[in-house]
């Protein structure tokens, strides 16, 4: 059986089904540079999303169809916003910060090596942060300085004092640390995909109208920076009305929304202010699905904890997206996809112990992204047939787990030609001029995957649902 039917059989496994027979998998040389089985991940983790959106559409009165997904093209997906093409100059998006300042800190970026022979890898995030760690560390925005001073420290205290400061880095673990460890021991009785009943209320019937499985279901989007707005955008390529939500106060990577923000509307909303959180709460009343990226207890403090969402909407799908997971000493902990690939042996493996390294690709931020659409999937469908409120989690760190037992390989990669990535775009006018990017991965035989708004630029439309 190939990697990416294992890979899917494994997922169907948390649905209680096996891999159906109408997915099936176009399978050529990996496209990304990696020992680990990247390419065949993504392409089951889309497929898995095309899966249950042929489920939903059959539930729906529509005919049976095929998915089809290539692992190559699946594998460009995990550097999608690498591949964004924008004719026009003046309004093509910069890597800058949404609502004024600086990019973000880069000094601060990658592995350095420690005291005791070891690597932490430290990431700056957005420029709060990145001071926050320059100042832990003593040292202004200079990398030579930055790896002077990390080299004044062991690895694991260095770590714990960045988890004290609430900033990003973290030690680059072998595989079999981080399985041992107090962290990778709690997600170990997790499922990579964790689907749960939080809420009692009656069925909610699929809508019947439209032309596509998610049509009539609404998305609220409250998540950066790449899973969760992989997730939404997935769910949009489906039909969901999709609504993203940010604070026009919070910094953000315009590339990464350019790539990711396909087939929503986006509006701002301060979370802040009375008028912010009760806009919210009208939203949420009339959503079906509600995406964040918090880190834990972010959303109970503003009003929108799993408790509070459930008395405004008792029908609501909640999906949580985080790094380490969501049980564990390590559930607070801010992170990035880098550090998901340093902690779980990862970087490890694919660069050596004495050299970490990170793939060619956002590996656990894209393939998380799906897994999260995926299980909202799962929990729409139950909620029609069991009703009730239901609650997704997924994290970077169980993902790069679930990649990593996938095996490794030795099949030589072939890097992917502009005319074979020609073939995977597609060209529409966006909110940054006329713009070619990847289309959807998975191809369908009766409902396509489209995206019916193009991107746009973060908080341009109204919060509120079109209809």
């Amino acid at each position: 059986m190939s990697i990416a039917r294992t890979a899917l059989d494994q997922l169907m496994a948390l649905d209680a089904g096996a891999a159906p027979a109408f997915v099936v998998f176009d399978e050529d040389a990996p496209a990304l540079a990696t020992r680990f089985a990247a390419d065949e991940a993504a392409a089951a983790a889309q497929a898995a999303t095309g899966a249950a959106a042929a489920d939903i559409w059959r539930l729906r009165g529509g005919a049976e169809q095929t998915v089809r997904v290539a692992t190559r093209e699946a594998a460009a997906g995990l550097v999608g916003f690498a591949l964004q093409r924008f004719e026009d100059a003046d309004r093509a998006p910069l890597m800058e910060r949404i609502g004024g300042g600086n990019l973000p800190l880069t000094s601060p970026l990658g592995f350095f090596a420690t005291r005791d022979g070891r690597h932490v890898f430290l990431h700056p995030s957005f420029p709060d942060s990145a001071r926050k760690l320059l100042a832990l560390l003593g040292v202004d925005d200079n990398r030579e300085a930055v790896a002077k001073a990390a080299a004044g420290w062991d690895a694991q205290a260095l770590e714990d004092a960045i988890a004290e400061a609430g900033v990003c880095g973290a030690v680059a673990r072998s595989p079999e640390e981080w399985d041992a460890s107090e962290q990778g021991r709690a997600l170990v009785a997790l499922p990579l995909v964790e689907v749960v009943r939080v809420s009692d209320g009656p069925p909610v019937p699929l809508p019947t109208d439209g032309d596509a499985p998610l049509c009539g279901i609404r998305v609220l989007d409250l998540t950066r920076v790449l899973a969760g707005p992989t997730c939404g955008r997935a769910l949009a390529q489906y039909g969901a009305e999709v609504l993203a939500i940010a604070g026009p106060d919070l910094p953000s990577i315009p590339m990464f929304v350019s790539d990711t923000g396909h087939g929503k509307r986006s509006a701002f909303l301060d979370l802040k202010t009375d008028t912010g959180r009760e806009a919210l709460k009208t939203l949420v009343r009339g959503a079906d699905v509600f995406s964040q990226g918090y880190r834990a207890g972010a959303l109970e403090r503003l009003g929108f904890g799993e408790a509070d969402l459930a008395a405004l909407n008792p029908s609501l799908i909640s999906i949580s997206i985080n790094c380490y997971g969501h049980e564990g000493p390590w559930r607070e902990r801010p992170g990035w996809e880098q550090l998901a690939q340093t902690v779980t042996g990862m970087a490890q493996v694919h660069g050596g112990a004495d050299t970490p390294e990170l793939q060619p690709g956002a590996v656990t931020d894209y393939t998380t992204g799906f897994l999260a659409a995926y299980g909202a999937m799962i929990a729409l469908r139950r909620r029609a047939v069991e009703g009730g409120g239901w609650r997704v989690r997924v994290s970077l760190s169980q993902t790069g787990v679930w990649v990593r037992g996938l095996g490794l390989r030795e099949t030589p990669s072939r890097s992917m030609s502009s005319e074979e990535i020609t073939g995977f775009c597609e060209r529409h006018d966006s909110g940054y001029g006329p713009l070619t990017h990847l289309r959807p991965a998975v191809r369908m035989s009766a409902t396509q995957p489209r995206w019916d708004e193009p991107t746009r630029p973060l908080g341009v439309d109204a919060p509120s649902w079109k209809v």
